[in-house]
């Protein structure tokens, strides 16, 4: 048995404390199976926002007439703009795994692990020991158990985003952000796009009022089915039909030459056997950890999607600090979410951080509510942005709830009020006191805590 002073699983954010601990001078093993840079990289972020800047692209050309210049989007290159994100993330992935590999002390196992003991795992026909263990084994599309699902050909969001040819037809099962986002993608460069929702709005995860205005919005461009299950799919002559009920039971069949599945994800763990070596799950099969993202198991840390916090890249690169200074350093340090946000790269963007209204109604916490549409600036209308607003929950002595942002640049937008947390106060005034370049379209957020002010 090999035994190394720390063992971490996974190649993504993991990677990166595989590189401090070798800059530590330690000796390091790294399971990653598939390409080294984990989800974000290969199979994520970096390609799926590489495509939807040439959605953007596409959109803005489409666009033109509304500010009166004459442009025709007169042929795409789907293979092209395909080929080209795909060689761009796979040599990314190949210059991680050589830097990897010229470490002296970084060994790489490319094979699946599982424990079979106290920090000690099976990689392949190979047994191996951490004197110290970072889980951050990520997680995987969700695959819900439709009738007939196994018989036929689908897309995850994996396979979405490495099509050779684009679909005149795509059906999507799922109305979360990889929903919006890849329906965008495919929409925005010509493919006709039908989503089908268990929820009566897409995205329903973010602020209702976020959630109805992109549900309308959505509805314009593409075929909407919200507050649909898929109960049934088929396969006939190369397409793929989906059968979905209403919960009044009204049904609806969608016929399409290609199926995407975006029902969400589900953690690895169920490939690790983790109670093997004392790790605890929770009932959703995340690894629970305490504050310093230790595990239930001596000396075993984990970080990123696997424990279900937040499943955000960002956040797993945040996590990875505390790792590091816990698990390599030998501090004990409480990991901070304070001014965690998120973003979906949709059109219009969407972004948001903090508590929803809905859940502070649902607590009976006292808030108020400031708003202010995009149009209301001279920028927003510049831009013709009829549906945007950022709208502000704040409490009585003026500390921010919670922001939710729709519209143009919202994921650059939203970083002035995390900026705003994470200074310690969070105070609207944090904001308005704050001189807002005229007229950048910051300014509608400086209008909307103006309001709640």
């Amino acid at each position: 048995m090999e035994e190394f002073d720390v063992v971490v699983i996974g190649g993504g954010t993991g990677n990166k404390v595989v590189l401090a601990a070798a800059n530590r001078g330690l000796d390091v093993a790294l399971v990653e199976r598939g390409p080294v840079g984990g989800t974000c990289v290969n199979r994520g972020c970096n390609p799926s926002k590489t495509l939807i800047h040439r959605a953007d692209v596409a959109e803005t050309v489409g666009r033109a007439g509304e500010f009166g210049i004459d442009a025709d989007l007169e042929r795409i290159d789907f293979p092209r703009i395909v080929h080209e994100v795909t060689r761009a993330v796979d040599g990314k992935s190949r210059r991680m795994e050589r830097i990897d590999e010229e470490r002296e002390n970084v060994t790489l196992f490319r094979d699946d692990a599982r424990f079979v003991g106290e920090r000690t795992l099976d990689v392949g026909d190979e047994r191996i020991r951490g004197e110290k263990v970072v889980v951050a084994a990520g997680a995987r599309p969700s695959i819900p158990p439709i009738d007939g699902i196994e018989d036929v050909e689908y897309l995850t969001s994996a396979d979405a985003l490495r099509l050779d040819s684009q679909p005149d037809r795509l059906v999507i099962v799922g109305g979360g952000y990889i929903a919006a986002e890849l329906g965008y993608f495919y929409e925005a460069l010509g493919t006709a796009v039908t989503i089908i929702g268990r929820s009566d709005v897409l995205v329903p995860n973010e602020d209702r009022d976020v959630a109805e205005t992109f549900t309308e919005i959505a509805r314009r461009r593409h075929t909407v089915h919200a507050g649909y299950e898929a109960t049934a799919v088929s396969q006939s002559n190369g397409r793929v039909t989906v059968t979905a009920t209403a919960e009044d039971g009204e049904p609806v069949a969608v016929t399409a030459d290609e199926m995407l599945v975006a029902t969400g994800r589900r953690p690895n763990t169920d490939r690790l056997d983790p109670e093997r070596a004392g790790i605890e799950l929770d009932d959703r099969g995340y690894i629970e950890t305490n504050e310093f993202l230790e595990t239930s198991a001596e000396h075993v840390w984990a970080q990123g999607d696997v424990i279900g916090t937040y499943e955000f890249k960002h956040a797993a690169d945040h996590e990875t600090k505390y790792v590091v200074k816990n698990a390599l350093d030998g501090e004990r340090e409480a990991v901070e979410y304070t001014s965690m946000g998120h973003a979906i790269f949709t059109s219009p963007q969407i972004a948001g951080t903090g508590k929803t209204e809905q859940e502070l109604a649902d607590a009976g916490r006292e808030y108020a509510v400031g708003r202010c549409a995009y149009r209301e600036t001279v920028m927003g209308n510049a831009l013709k942005d009829r549906d945007g607003f950022v709208k502000v929950l704040a409490d009585p002595d003026g500390a921010v709830i919670g922001c939710h942002i729709i519209g143009t640049d919202a994921s650059t937008l939203i970083h002035e009020v995390l900026l705003a947390l994470a200074s310690g106060s969070g105070t609207v005034g944090d904001v308005t006191e704050t001189i807002h370049i005229h007229p950048s379209l910051s300014k509608v957020v400086l209008k909307a805590f103006e309001d709640v002010e």
